[in-house]
Order: structure tokens, then C-alpha cells, then sequence
């Protein structure tokens, strides 16, 4: 039985009063109105008998809502509550048992209200399930909401489907409640998303369906209407009375309007709104202060493409006059005038003046001046105190604070990499003057070591004013720096080439013998440990293994390598007079050190090496004297100290952004031939002249990284290599040439050992001329230069896949005499290509090269170009 009859119509016409339709509802209020009247006069009369009579036959009284009554509420019951607590249900309607509540009153309504705010349910209603005297029994009705099995789309690519649940996840739960609001929310996420990428037009039309597999669930289609892409096609400019439209229009880099068939156009609301703080940024830059952007106007046309208008108001241009400084005490007024750079008369340019005052690219600003020194807390502001005409008087306001001192020097992160390994690499110690060149070079160094991902590396630098110190926290994560190189390739005449290499970059020597430390590999100390072999069985052999210690002794930057290869080439049925074999041994120790002057990017390496090599029938050609002779037979002997200088300041070995790479090697051996009595070498066979090699060779490498725009880098190189002799009648070493050419991978190209070989894109070996041999095969150079220019941009940074494209441009020459020198006489080429750095692998890609300069009366395209494989390492 309901609480009320009374009650009933009551919501019912409440209900009705909420419809749409306004005159409806007035007539059905009035139509109820007179029933009702008449209703109640009729219960006023019969009632009293009504009552009497049940009192007799019933229990159960009828409630008098004409005299209020209170009941203690005996119990509660919630029906219909498939999904959702009862007992929750209960504490949110206020209702408990052993209440006291009056009826009519405000507890009942109080109660629908709270549950119909749940917006949970459709139907809410509470009952009278009993009354026993004065206490009264409970229902709470309700009718769940269905709640979401899944969700579709429809009239979008699959490509898009992982994109949107993104968006719509956001207000989307599987099993959760279905509502208005969840649809329309999620229906604008949606149209929101493809907005985003052009489709102005986009409409998204929400199907709510049953799902006939569960209970009270249902499941939504989104039915997408992209529309077609809009276009921009003007942009407009007004007003500019100084500055160009075509450079306005440069600096709206993500508005640009269509100028030809298939030309990339969209508008996007966000890139737009910064354009136009760009387009304001710029005209600062030229002087002009108070530009602004009157109102700008965004029309369509009949075509459906979007017109934009910009109305500009520039203002006039103003010039820096005079700059005075105030508060400085450290430094004097023209140490300060010559670190900003700005002269008199110069135009007012905002960006320039804060780039100089602080945090410049380059370091060259006032801000890191006091903050190399230790001025933490050091603070500049500019204020134009006169404005007349066209000039501008500046008055820089400088608080310079207390030095800082550095307290702690925290490292998070380092999961594999022991800590003294990080800490080692740091300039931030406790105890000295914060410095914020320090803390950038420290950022470099942990980058550099190659076992973190540079993208992800984080300082945190929380200062303590009252103690005046300042900690400094580096965040760090692991990424793989192993490598793994299986490999089986086709070596033409030599057959199938299979290698096997391993290389350790951040092994622990010190752990080998603790169990615990294998996980797979003892690991952490930061030394390198290389094993590689590479074998087609009795063809060819090569064994290599390298060990590095970058700091000897734990507490200097000085490395030590030890390494040992063996190499083995053979041809033909051995006992034969076709057998032919060329055999290299080689051991070499290498010294190196951090230098402190000019600075401490540079550094000295100092390497001995010990190497046999061992000629039998060897007449492919590649070794030669000066004067034609082919060496093929006997043994030789080198022995050569190499002394390196090299500066640094690249900061990523994987993608550098900028700094530089340099470096000078000279390559020495005794000069035998001022210690033996041969009068004329000249009578001696090149296996006698030969046996002790002697020589001088030098070699230069440069690398330039520049930031162009965003992530896109120019990368600038020159290599020159040359090798000297003492005794012009003994002449070049055959040994230790150069052959330029190729795609520099030596390692499945046999008879190269003891040659450097450096690629040239676009050409192969043979068609230098210097490298052509008489005989008709290839042989080394002891001179060559190569100038490579490059646009790279990457495609992925991640540390496990790092990929990037390239387009460049080349050109290289390798000579025979030094008097034939030309720097300027190269074989050009250009092409594009493409690298993928994978931890374990190293670097994959290709390149293709055309090169303009080649032998040959073909200049077809098919015939200039070059396809060009790279596999483990960049090629020099």
C-alpha cells in the first residue's frame, strides 16, 4: 500500500507541469484541478465511514494526512537495486532504522531527492510496506540506469579507433552508468578530436542500443561525420603598413593557407591562437612595442575553404638610447654593457634584451654570468623609466643576493649503474659555488655515457634561503646499452659470412666472481667489454676482443684499453701454387686522459701497437709501393705509437643536437731507415724494404651539430687523411693507406685489412680514379679529403628505437701523389637516407647517393646512383 493516494497524484502532476509543451500543460493542470476538487470532497465525507468500517476487517491503518503522525521506522527494504548497494542506497536516502520520522513530512522527500541526485536511476519511489501501531516498515523502489557493456565507432578508419578511446575514456567505464551527460560529453570528445586535425565539420551522432548478452546493459555506437578537411584558403593581413605580408605569413608556421594542389592546409583553433602571440612576438623583435591584433575575422567560403583576417595595429618603432644599470656591486657597469650586447640606437627589440639578461643559448647573458658564480638567487628587471619619441631609456634593476653554496648532490634512478660511475661524471660537488654552467656540463656528461635516456633526464635544484645552500637532485633512467650483432651475409666470391659479436658498454670486471652480480651479467662499473667473430670457415677468420677502463684507479678520468684482434684471408686449395694467404696480428695498449688546459673538454690519448703482418702469394692487388710494385709475399713489421687530441662538446652520441666533435691523430714508427746502412733501397725487393714499416700518418676529423628549427640539425664534417714517409727512396708504407669509396663497411670485404676505409655516398671503389689499379682492381691511397654537409630530423628519440632521416650532400677525392693535392677538386654527391639505432644491434639504415662526377658518358639517373647498406656502425 502507497503512502498516499494523495502523494501519488500530487508527483504524477508535478511530473506533467514539467513538459515542454506550455499550453498542454495548462489545460491538463486545469482538467486536474477540478477532479481533484471534487475528489476531495467526496474522500472528506466518505472517509470517516471508509475508516470505520476497515477498523473492523484490517490491521493495517490507512494514514491520516491530515493529522501528521510520527512513526519509528521498524525497517527498510530497497528493491530493485541489481547493480548498486543497499545498504548504500539506505545511508544516502537519511533513512535508518530506529528513526523517528513524520509522515507527511520532509525526511521522505528529503530522501527521494538525495537519490535522484545519484543520477543513477530512473525511477525512485519510497512506500509504506507495513505499519505495526506506531512503527512503520519501508520500501525504497528503484530503477537502475543501464549500465555500458562496450562502445563502437562508425564512419572512421580503424587507425583513429586507439586515438578515440583515448578521448572518450575519459568519460567512458565499462560497466559503468549511461547517462545524458556520459553520451553527450563523450560525443564532443570525439567531434573535439577530429576538430583538432581540420575537420571543422564534424558531427558525432550517439546510438544507444541493448545488449541482449547481459542484464540492464546497453552499448554505444558513435556514428562519425568527419565532412572533408577544411581549408585555408587566404590569410589576410591589414594594417601592416611596415612589415611585408610574405613575412607576417613565415610566422604563422601552423596556419598556413593552400597556394597549390595537394599543398598540407588546416586550421587548427590552438595553433592558430599561437600564430597570432607569434605574429606579435615578431613585430617585439623589430622594434615594434605596441603592436596588437585588432580583431581578426574567420569566414567561409561558397567552396567550404576558410578565410582568415587579421587587422593590425603596429604602432610606431622605437630604438634602444640609454641603458644604465643600478644595484650591481660584483660586477662593474661596462663588464655588465659588454655581456648584453646592446648598443645605442639599435632597434627596441624584447626577446633580444631578455635573451641577453637571462639564460641565452650560448651562455652569454648576465643572468649566468652571476649564476656561474654562484648568485642562486640572483634577480634582473628591466624597466623603461622614459619613453620620448621614438627612444627608450632602460634602467636594469639588479638584486644580487648571497652566494649560494651546494649542500647535497642527490642521483635517483640508476636501477644497473652503480652510483660512483654517475657521481665520477658530475661538476656539481657539496661545498662549493652553485654554478649553472656546472650543472648543463654535468647534464652532458651523464648523457654521454650512453646508459640513460638523454629525453628523460631530469635536475631538480630546491634552495634553502635561511642556510643560503642549495641542493642539486639528477633523475635518471636506465635504458639498454648493450649490444648484440648476429648476423649471416653474402660475401660474393667468399660465400656466406656469419658474425657473432657482444658488446658490453657498462660491465663490472670486479663483480665477475660474485654469483649474485650475473643478472644476466655483471654490470654497473661503467667499463666496455667487446668479443666479436666473424668466420665463413677457411676464407676468412677474425677475432677481436677489447677491454676499457675509463677511470684507471677510480679517482682521475684516465682510461685504459687493452685489445687484440687476429685477422685471417685465404684463397684458393691450400698446398696449392693457387693458394694465397694475408694474416694480421695485432695488440695495442691505449692512455688516455682528461685535459685541464684550454679546457676540460678536451682529450689525450696516447696508444702503442704492436701488429704482424704475414703476406703469402697475396696478389689481389691492394697493397702497393709508390712505384707500382705489387706486395705479395714475406712478413711485416709495425710498430707505432698513435697521439690523439680530441675536444668534445656533442651532448647525445646517439642524435647530437649541437656542439662538436675534433680531432688530430699522428701515427708514428721509428724511422728504421736512419739506423741501418742500406745505401740504395732502390735494389731491395718491397718484402726487404718493407720488412720494418715506417712512416707518419696524420689524420683530422671535425663534426659540427647545429640546431636548425625544432629537432631538425645540421651536421657539418671534414676528414683529411695522409700518410708521410722519412726516406723518399723507400717511399709511402703499402700498409696503413686510405681507400675512399664505397659504403665503408670493410667488414665483409676481404684483402682490406690494413687500409682505412672511408665511404663516399654515391660512388663505388673503383670509380676513383687514384683507386683503380693497373691491373684492374682497387687499391689504397696514401692521401684523401672528404666534406660531407647534412639535414637529419628525427622520426622516434626513444632510447630502445631511435630513428632519424637524412638528406645530404658530399664530396671526396683520394690522390696518389701529394703534388696532385686539390681540396677543391671533389667528386660530388647527394641523396637522402635513413637510421635506426637499436641498443642491442647498433646502427641499421641506408643511404642513396647520385653522384654527379662519375666515370662514363650515362648521366642517367640509374646509372649516377648509388644504393649504400649500413650495419653496425656508421661508416666513416
Amino acid at each position: 500500500m502507497r503512502l498516499s493516494w494523495r502523494q501519488t497524484l500530487f508527483l504524477r502532476i508535478e511530473k506533467k507541469n514539467s513538459n515542454p509543451l506550455p499550453g498542454a500543460v495548462n489545460e491538463i493542470n486545469l482538467t486536474i484541478g477540478m477532479r481533484e476538487i471534487a475528489l476531495i470532497t467526496l474522500c472528506c465525507i466518505l472517509i470517516p465511514f471508509y475508516t470505520f468500517a476497515q477498523s473492523d476487517t484490517d490491521t493495517i491503518p490507512v494514514l491520516q494526512y491530515s493529522e501528521p503522525k510520527d512513526y519509528e521506522i521498524g525497517g527498510i527494504k530497497v528493491i530493485g537495486a541489481d547493480f548498486s548497494d543497499d545498504n548504500a542506497i539506505i545511508s544516502i536516502a537519511g533513512l535508518q532504522v530506529g528513526d523517528k520520522i513524520r509522515i507527511p513530512g520532509p525526511d521522505i522527500q528529503k530522501g527521494i531527492k538525495a537519490l535522484w541526485k545519484l543520477r543513477l536511476f530512473t525511477d525512485v519511489q519510497i512506500i509504506k510496506e507495513k505499519t505495526i501501531g506506531d512503527v512503520i516498515f519501508l520500501e525504497i523502489k528503484v530503477q537502475e540506469r543501464p549500465r555500458l557493456s562496450r562502445h563502437s565507432y562508425r564512419g572512421v578508419k580503424k587507425s583513429y579507433h586507439d586515438d578515440l578511446n583515448d578521448e572518450v575514456d575519459k568519460y567512458l567505464l565499462k560497466g559503468g552508468i549511461v547517462t545524458e551527460n556520459v553520451k553527450v560529453n563523450a560525443s564532443k570528445a570525439i567531434e573535439g578530436f577530429f576538430i583538432g586535425k581540420g575537420y571543422l565539420d564534424t558531427r558525432c551522432r550517439v546510438i544507444e542500443l541493448p545488449d541482449s548478452s547481459r542484464i540492464n546493459a546497453v552499448q554505444l555506437i558513435f556514428d562519425v561525420d568527419r565532412g572533408n578537411r577544411i581549408k585555408i584558403q587566404d590569410v589576410a593581413f591589414a594594417g601592416n603598413d611596415n612589415i611585408k605580408d610574405r613575412k607576417l605569413a613565415k610566422q604563422m608556421k601552423g596556419t598556413k593557407p593552400k597556394r597549390r594542389l595537394f599543398a598540407s592546409s588546416k586550421f587548427i583553433k590552438k595553433d592558430y591562437e599561437e600564430d597570432k602571440e607569434k605574429l606579435i612576438a615578431y613585430y617585439n623583435t623589430q622594434g615594434y612595442r605596441d603592436a596588437r591584433i585588432i580583431s581578426d575575422s574567420l569566414w567561409r567560403e561558397p567552396d567550404g575553404d576558410l578565410m582568415i583576417r587579421l587587422n593590425l595595429e603596429e604602432g610606431n618603432q622605437y630604438y634602444f638610447r640609454d641603458i644604465s644599470w643600478k644595484g650591481n656591486s660584483i660586477y662593474d657597469t661596462e663588464t655588465l654593457a659588454g655581456v648584453l650586447g646592446i648598443e645605442k640606437g639599435e632597434v627596441y627589440d624584447k626577446e633580444l634584451l631578455e635573451t641577453r639578461l637571462r639564460f641565452s643559448q650560448d651562455g652569454r647573458d648576465v643572468s649566468t654570468l652571476y649564476m656561474d658564480n654562484g648568485y642562486l638567487f640572483f634577480q634582473v628587471d628591466p624597466i623603461e623609466v622614459a619613453v620620448e619619441g621614438d627612444s627608450i631609456d632602460l634602467e636594469i634593476r639588479i638584486f644580487e643576493g648571497p652566494q649560494a653554496t651546494i649542500d647535497k648532490v642527490v642521483i635517483k634512478g640508476n636501477d644497473r649503474t652503480h652510483e660512483h660511475v654517475v657521481r665520477r661524471e658530475l661538476r656539481t660537488r657539496p661545498g662549493q659555488k652553485f654554478s649553472r654552467s656546472d650543472i648543463i656540463r654535468s647534464q652532458r656528461e651523464i648523457i654521454n655515457l650512453g646508459y640513460f635516456n638523454p629525453e628523460a633526464l631530469g635536475i631538480n635544484t630546491p634552495v634553502n634561503p635561511q642556510r643560503g645552500t642549495v641542493d642539486i637532485e639528477y633523475t635518471v633512467e636506465e635504458k639498454p646499452s648493450d649490444q648484440l650483432e648476429l648476423s649471416a651475409g653474402w660475401g660474393g666470391a667468399q660465400r656466406v659470412i656469419g658474425t657473432l659479436g657482444v658488446s658490453f658498454n657498462n660491465f663490472s670486471l670486479r663483480n665477475v666472481l660474485n654469483k649474485e652480480a650475473w643478472k644476466p651479467l655483471p654490470q654497473g662499473d661503467g667499463q666496455r667489454l667487446s668479443l666479436r667473430a666473424q668466420t665463413n670457415g677457411d676464407f676468412y677468420q677474425s677475432y677481436n676482443v677489447s677491454f676499457t677502463e675509463p677511470w684507471l684507479g677510480g679517482k682521475k678520468p684516465n682510461s685504459l684499453t687493452v685489445a687484440a684482434f687476429f685477422n685471417r684471408f685465404a684463397f684458393g686449395r691450400r698446398g696449392t701454387d693457387s693458394y694465397q694467404s694475408f694474416n694480421i696480428r695485432q695488440a695495442s695498449l691505449s692512455l688516455g686522459t682528461r685535459l685541464k688546459w684550454p679546457d676540460d673538454n678536451f682529450v689525450s690519448s696516447t696508444a702503442i701497437n704492436i701488429q704482424t703482418l704475414t703476406l703469402n702469394n697475396w696478389v689481389r692487388g691492394l697493397f702497393r709501393s709508390d712505384e707500382g710494385e705489387i706486395v705479395q709475399e714475406g712478413n711485416y713489421n709495425n710498430f707505432s705509437i698513435r697521439q690523439t687530441i680530441a675536444r668534445s662538446t656533442v651532448n647525445d652520441p646517439i642524435f647530437p643536437k649541437d656542439g662538436a666533435r675534433i680531432s688530430l691523430s699522428l701515427q708514428l714508427t721509428p724511422p728504421y731507415s736512419l739506423f741501418d746502412k742500406v745505401d740504395d733501397y732502390s735494389e731491395q725487393p718491397a718484402r726487404e724494404r718493407f720488412r720494418y714499416l715506417e712512416y707518419h700518418k696524420w689524420r683530422f676529423d671535425a663534426e659540427w651539430y647545429t640546431p636548425i628549427v625544432g629537432n631538425l640539425v645540421l651536421k657539418a664534417q671534414a676528414k683529411i687523411g695522409l700518410l708521410g714517409f722519412y726516406n723518399r727512396e723507400i717511399g709511402s708504407s703499402p700498409f696503413e693507406r686510405f681507400q675512399l669509396g664505397g659504403d665503408g663497411i670493410n667488414n665483409q670485404q676481404f684483402g682490406f685489412a690494413g687500409v682505412d676505409i672511408i665511404s663516399l655516398r654515391g660512388y663505388e671503389v673503383n670509380e676513383l680514379e687514384a683507386n683503380r689499379d693497373p691491373s684492374g682492381g682497387t687499391s689504397a691511397t696514401p692521401l684523401f679529403d672528404k666534406f660531407t654537409v647534412e639535414l637529419r630530423y628525427p622520426l622516434s628519440l626513444n632510447p630502445s628505437s631511435t630513428i632519424y632521416v637524412l638528406a645530404f650532400a658530399q664530396g671526396g677525392n683520394a690522390w696518389r701523389e701529394f703534388r696532385d693535392f686539390n681540396p677543391f677538386d671533389v667528386k660530388r654527391s647527394v641523396g637522402a637516407g635513413l637510421r635506426v639505432f637499436l641498443p642491442m644491434f647498433g646502427v641499421l639504415g641506408f643511404d642513396y647517393g647520385i653522384g654527379f662526377d662519375k666515370p662514363g658518358e650515362d648521366r642517367s639517373l640509374q646509372a649516377l646512383g648509388d644504393f649504400n647498406i649500413v650495419l653496425g656502425f656508421e661508416p666513416e
